[in-house]
């Protein structure tokens, strides 16, 4: 391996620990999935360091879903053994969400990286707005529809947080929640949604990607490895000062800041798409 190779690696190990800073002190201090931010700063870090753009967007998908792996396991596990998650809803939901993971997953390997940059830009651009308009507790109904249009809800959620690279917080929350869900039952089930959507969307991530050219180095497939093994760690040990930090600002106007980054985020996307 030559000095330029050896470089660009160690620069982008450097990048990716930094993903995972600011990745885990975000979620500590807002309470979001790491998705939701890894995504976007591995596609800035990439970016940056100039990494085909033809897969570009697919690599920050893919490794995101991998972490989501890791950190969706055991944040499921700790909700399951609090009681907070519905299992009686994931018995008659899961299959309508792996579905809707399925038909995502194939399309994002489909189609062009530009294309998938768009679906994250309008997606983040929908949950800044519901972050900053939507008045806390505030519901549309009571209980959550029956079939088919709960199936269809699990299906969208499935379809559109593999092709983000996301768990199940950020679209589940919302929509458990609009149906008057409490919101730890809410988010303890979306940690298990999350299992349902990582598990398939990290395998597929591998397959489409496989043997492509213009991937950032020590990548499988879509997967880079060197994202995988160190963002964990580094989004793992600064959560908790993320939840320091909460507990010293007030939540509301972080919540209006995130909202705001995402929402320049999704913009920023946009346009890059376009122009």
């Amino acid at each position: 391996m030559d000095d330029l190779s050896l470089f660009s690696l160690s620069l982008l190990a450097l990048s990716l620990v930094a993903t995972g800073v600011v990745a885990g002190i975000i979620a500590g201090l807002l309470g979001v999935g790491g998705g939701i931010v890894i995504v976007p700063v591995l596609y800035y870090m990439f970016t940056a360091l100039k990494i085909d753009p033809d897969v570009l967007m697919h690599v920050a998908v893919g490794t995101s879903l991998a972490t989501i792996l890791a950190t969706g396991a055991s944040s499921a596990r700790a909700h399951y053994k609090r009681g907070s998650v519905d299992m009686d809803l994931l018995k008659r939901w899961w299959w309508a969400i792996a579905l809707g993971v399925l038909a995502g997953a194939t399309l994002a390997g489909n189609i062009s990286g530009g294309a998938l940059t768009f679906v994250f830009g309008v997606v983040a651009l929908a949950v800044a707005a519901n972050m900053m308009l939507r008045k806390e507790g505030s519901h549309l109904a009571d209980k959550l529809p029956g079939s088919p249009i709960r199936e269809v809800l699990g299906f969208l959620i499935g379809g559109i947080s593999v092709m983000m690279g996301i768990g199940g917080g950020t679209l589940g929350v919302p929509t458990l929640t609009l149906f008057n869900y409490p919101i730890r039952k809410a988010v303890g089930t979306a940690a298990a949604i999350g299992l349902i959507i990582a598990v398939p969307g990290t395998l597929l991530s591998v397959y489409f990607g496989f043997d492509l050219d213009g991937r950032p180095p020590l990548s499988l497939g879509y997967v880079n490895l060197i994202g995988f093994m160190l963002i964990i760690p580094a989004s793992t040990l600064t959560a908790p000062l993320g939840a320091k930090i909460a507990h010293a600002i007030d939540p509301a106007k972080l919540k209006l800041v995130f909202a705001l980054f995402l929402g320049f985020t999704g913009l920023r996307m946009i346009y890059g798409v376009f122009f």
